[in-house]
């Protein structure tokens, strides 16, 4: 049995893919295919890339409707769906607050309250129309604009996935930085694969944690996970506080938005979700975070055989306090 490692910077992360077969050439050129996948897709979906197909739309969608290739419609459509779903606790509209918060491009700031007033009219996919019959998108007013940072890794790494499927690799693991992994069939030694959560540091905000999710058992990389999830032909995505932050009045404002508020996430910590498409479990993961526990039952039963796991501030002389649907969580060493 031949193992093929592979990796790629795309969508401001590392992807890497490491593959199982008996054929290594087939199995590289099918890798460095499913790479390309993602390349592509940075090429179209990235908001940061003035050339990119997302950025024109952006760019001219509230003066006219804008054609799109049927794929990105699709996507497009697909989030539309989900904040549907979500009740509004993930939308891709989310950029205008984003942008008011100074997280774009920067690690943030407080807002003026009328700019953020104004940036909440901006916000919420009843702004942005479809039309099926000629694949063309129209917002609503000026300032809309959409941002697939919270679905496009998932998204790249199902359709990598899905090419990997068709040429016959039937065990492969695919990982997106720090929030997504997808785990096609399972390894050759073992009934599936095991990804392993990273437990939130005694203090979330103040920690340089740089990974949430690794591949592997824990003995592998990760000691004492938060917990380590089976996967076979699922993805595992998982969304955290921690990154970029900022300090100001006393508090720490992290760069998780509610789009319904336009105010950072509180009080919630991490949140993962395991389903069959990695496109979902990217979104769902990121509305989770979202509600937190009040959330919690609504997001878990969007999808039969979805597992959940959501890490919350406690109360108590504990660092946080764990609720799980499905996913079990290792005891502290």
């Amino acid at each position: 049995m031949q193992t093929v490692a592979l990796a790629c910077h795309a969508m401001a992360t590392r992807f890497e893919i490491v593959l199982h077969g008996t054929d290594e050439v087939r199995l590289r050129a099918a890798g460095e295919e499913a790479l390309e996948v993602i390349g592509r897709l940075e090429a179209q979906l990235s908001c940061y890339r003035a050339s990119s197909e997302l950025s024109r739309l952006n760019a001219r969608a509230a003066q006219a409707p804008v054609r799109v290739e049927p794929g990105l419609f699709r996507l497009l459509q697909h989030a539309q769906r989900l904040q549907a779903e979500t009740q509004g606790a993930f939308d891709i509209t989310v950029a205008p607050l984003m942008r008011c918060w100074g997280f774009v491009n920067g690690t943030g700031k407080l807002p003026d309250p009328d700019e953020l007033a104004e940036a909440r009219t901006r916000v919420g996919m009843q702004l942005v129309k479809f039309n099926t019959d000629d694949f063309t998108i129209q917002f609503e007013r000026e300032g809309v604009r959409l941002d697939l940072g919270a679905i496009g890794k998932g998204y790249a790494l199902e359709r990598a996935a899905e090419l990997l499927r068709e040429v016959g690799v039937t065990s492969a693991l695919l990982h997106g930085g720090t929030s997504t992994v997808y785990a096609l069939g399972k390894p050759p030694d073992a009934e599936c694969w095991k990804v392993a959560i990273e437990r939130p540091p005694d203090n979330a905000w103040s920690s340089a944690l740089t990974r949430s999710i690794t591949s592997g058992p824990p003995e592998g990389g990760t000691p004492n996970p938060l917990a380590t999830v089976p996967l076979q032909d699922e993805a595992l995505s998982v969304s955290a506080v921690w990154g970029k932050s900022f300090q100001a009045d006393g508090k720490t404002f992290g760069h998780v938005l509610d789009p319904r508020t336009g105010q950072p996430v509180r009080g919630v910590l991490l949140a993962a979700v395991t389903l069959p498409s990695a496109t979902e479990t990217d979104a769902l993961s990121t509305a989770l975070l979202t509600l937190g526990p009040a959330g919690h039952e609504q997001i878990a039963n969007l999808r039969p055989g979805m597992r959940t796991l959501l890490v919350v501030e406690s109360e108590t002389a504990e660092p946080f306090r764990a609720e799980t649907r499905g996913i079990t969580v290792t005891s502290p060493s």
